[in-house]
């Protein structure tokens, strides 16, 4: 019965070890440290996790001490040489939608949201910004031009300027990223949809009826600001209205 006990025992640190190894690996690639460093520094957690695997097969106690004595130090090297990528990791980890569910609030991508709407707004720049939530909207985005870019009412302007080549389509935003401009979205058939609105309305309130996405267009005849969201349209809303909406549709689950 030990036997069998010992080997459970053995393939559960193996597997940890092999998970430690994997997670740092993957965060060595991510950093932006110069080569040298992230390969001294990936010898180092090799040799670290091959010892203590060592240790623990083959039961060295001397050199166990060896490797409580010196571990720490270890530790809080590479604690200095890694603290700006550390910080990186740990912000990029409490943006997860795993740690997400856990607490609630507005999401950030609303304040870059409203200071882009606004800046067309006041230009009267049209153009229409459709918002991912559950429903995936990657058949739409395939229609566009790819694009990976955070939200910013400078790129947003460029890509609705009249004269750009990316300006009569919408942009798709997933999460706090521009993944596609110039997209393609089905019209809405509505009969009673009021016919002085253009095809950016129209496309608004036709992804809307389709799947859960959040539309913003901004007319560029009168520069006012509508809302497309669960198959109804909101037209000419204030700025205050559509921070209202969007802090509401877009809050974190």
């Amino acid at each position: 019965m030990g036997e069998p006990v010992e080997l459970l025992k053995m393939a559960i640190e193996v597997t940890v070890f092999a998970v430690l190894i994997y997670l740092v690996l993957r965060f060595l690639r991510e950093t932006r440290g110069s080569g040298v460093v992230r390969g001294l520094a990936l010898i180092l957690v090799t040799g670290i996790s091959v010892f203590v695997v060592l240790i623990q097969t083959l039961d060295l106690s001397r050199l166990a001490q060896l490797f409580d004595t010196i571990a720490q130090s270890v530790v809080i090297g590479l604690i200095v040489v890694f603290h700006p990528e550390i910080r990186r990791a740990i912000v990029r980890l409490g943006d997860s939608p795993i740690f997400g569910r856990f607490f609630r609030g507005e999401s950030k991508v609303v304040h870059r949201l409203l200071l882009t709407v606004a800046r067309l707004s006041r230009q009267r720049i049209g153009a229409l910004i459709s918002i991912e939530r559950e429903a995936s909207l990657t058949t739409y985005a395939d229609t566009g031009i790819k694009m990976d870019a955070d939200v910013n009412s400078y790129l947003m302007e460029s890509i609705f300027y009249p004269k750009s080549v990316m300006h009569d389509g919408a942009v798709i935003v997933r999460k706090d990223r521009i993944v596609s401009a110039s997209c393609l979205l089905p019209l809405s058939q509505n009969p009673e949809l009021d016919k002085r609105l253009g095809t950016r309305h129209r496309a608004a309130l036709g992804l809307a009826e389709e799947t859960d996405a959040v539309s913003i267009v901004v007319s560029e005849e009168t520069g006012n600001v509508s809302l497309a969201h669960g198959g109804k349209l909101h037209t000419a809303l204030s700025m205050e209205e559509v921070e209202r909406q969007l802090n509401q549709l877009l809050r974190k689950a």
